[in-house]
């Protein structure tokens, strides 16, 4: 009896996983630990700093359409692998940068080779090659680079005390490089019929009669009212969530928690988040996404209460659970919610205008929190708003549960 071959889909899944981990570690988290250092050699403020991070938010929001759009007419294996090879290069070069406006141009090129490597097209290639099995292919990946904060947090700050920051940054640069050029280049494909598959596993033979992908056209999706209604409720999470997800350690040092549990306690919410991922990934099997979202925005909103009601170990513990979960969960929910509503076909572009907002509510929302703070000296009022988004997303996702959607077709 010959033995079946594992479904070539598990690894790319498997693959993905690697490259997002060292992507998300080197290109987002690692910055944090580089702030301080950075300050004491130019002198720049904390703001022009941040500065720099956020155009590689924005820039990412921007390229997030066309991104989108490539996938879904090319596939991303030459995308992803030309992502990291400028990834790799921009690291480096910010690892030599002399002056503010290089290092913004660094950082807005860092952008553009975010929305390229990042997780919107690593979800693009799993809507195409799962359909039945999705949600656990998304696990796979979401769960390995939920412990990226985890893996390179520490790795950076050992790294800066033993090289410096710029030798530091130089070594994660060509880390990256290493290990995820040859994995996009060697690793991807497009769609599983390239490979004489169809999706989920299954072996397409000479008297199949193969069935595209479906799903509704662009134009068509964009017309549907439950998907302005499915944004404008992530729109609301997002922006409740990074309102007190970049402030949270501020918030405990406010409250009277010394720096260091502040800091333990806010990397916590990474575990939590994984968790949350692996507690969503068997639900789409016995309750609707739309259902299964709702219950994510509840999770947040209880979070946000916590944090309203008081401020003891109780409630700030009670708070880490339901804000991670939620928001680990959330990360699988939005590819999952698109796919099961309008199909693969053209799951990039869609997921592009959806990822547009919730970047716009990424960036904005740490910056009106802190102004919010500035004026008000503590945090109350933040959090009070915090927990009205976060109600007013899922009362849109309640609606949401009414509206009816156009039959997908085959494209």
């Amino acid at each position: 009896m010959r033995r079946k071959k594992p479904y070539y889909g598990w690894f790319i899944a498997i693959t993905l996983a690697c490259t997002e981990t060292i992507s998300w570690g080197v290109l987002y988290f690692a910055f944090t630990v580089f702030i301080t250092p950075m300050e004491a050699e130019f002198g720049w403020s904390r703001a022009e700093l941040i500065g720099g991070f956020s155009l590689l938010l924005l820039v990412a929001g921007a390229m997030a359409f066309p991104v989108g759009a490539y996938i879904d007419k090319h596939g991303a294996r030459r995308l992803m692998t030309l992502g990291s090879v400028g990834a790799m290069l921009l690291v480096i070069a910010w690892s030599q940068v002399q002056t503010l406006t290089g290092f913004y141009l660094v950082w807005a090129g860092l952008g553009v080779c975010g929305a390229a490597i990042l997780y919107e097209p690593a979800f693009a290639v799993i809507a195409q090659w799962f359909h039945v099995r999705r949600s656990l292919a998304l696990t796979v990946i979401t769960f390995a680079a939920g412990l990226s904060s985890t893996i390179f947090l520490p790795l950076c700050d050992a790294l800066l005390r033993a090289f410096g920051w710029r030798t530091a940054v130089l070594i994660l640069g060509l880390f990256l490089g290493c290990m995820t050029i040859p994995l996009h280049a060697f690793m991807l494909r497009r769609r599983p019929s390239d490979l004489g598959l169809l999706p989920d596993g299954g072996v397409k033979t000479d008297d199949d009669t193969f069935e595209p992908p479906r799903g509704l056209p662009f134009r068509a999706a964009m017309q549907e009212r439950i998907f302005w209604l499915l944004t404008l409720a992530f729109g609301l999470s997002t922006l409740a969530a990074a309102a007190i997800r970049v402030h949270f350690i501020p918030y405990l040092i406010s409250i009277g928690i010394d720096a260091s549990t502040a800091a333990a306690a806010t990397g916590i919410i990474g575990v939590t988040q994984v968790v949350g991922r692996v507690f969503f990934a068997p639900l789409d099997r016995r309750f609707s996404v739309l259902t299964v979202i709702l219950g994510i925005f509840i999770m947040q909103t209880l979070s946000a209460v916590c944090l309203v009601v008081g401020h003891s170990a109780v409630l700030v513990g009670a708070f880490i659970l339901f804000f991670g979960a939620s928001q680990g969960a959330a990360t699988l929910s939005r590819p999952s919610v698109l796919v099961e509503l309008f199909g693969s076909t053209h799951y990039g572009r869609i997921s592009s205008v959806l990822t547009i907002v919730v970047t716009i509510g990424n960036t904005v929302a740490p910056l009106v929190a802190g102004m919010l703070y500035d004026q008000a000296g503590d945090y109350q009022l933040v959090l009070w708003i915090v927990m009205g988004l976060a109600l007013l997303a899922t009362v849109v996702a309640l609606v949401s549960l009414r509206e009816r959607v156009t039959p997908l077709v085959t494209a």
